[in-house]
């Protein structure tokens, strides 16, 4: 398994797509506590800072902040 520094250094243009997962195949069960979710969407998706969503590679970063989507989607349509 990479490790994380690895996985976040993926780039989404010289990746191996063969190598990433499609998002669509992970499975959860939602009736799972959070962090188990949390735990098997990762080892399902192996690097959830790089994987395929139909065609297209996918790569996320993460913020260090206490601010949510939610504070930054309101943000931004405050702003429209």
């Amino acid at each position: 398994m990479m490790g994380i520094e690895t996985m976040k250094n993926v780039s989404p243009k010289t990746v191996d797509r063969s190598t990433l997962v499609q998002r669509s195949s992970v499975r959860l069960d939602p009736a799972a506590p959070r962090e188990d979710r949390l735990r098997e969407f990762i080892k399902q998706i192996r690097n959830p800072y790089c994987y395929l969503d139909g065609k297209t590679v996918v790569k996320i970063s993460f913020a260090e902040t206490d601010t949510t989507m939610e504070d930054c989607l309101e943000h931004y349509l405050r702003g429209l």
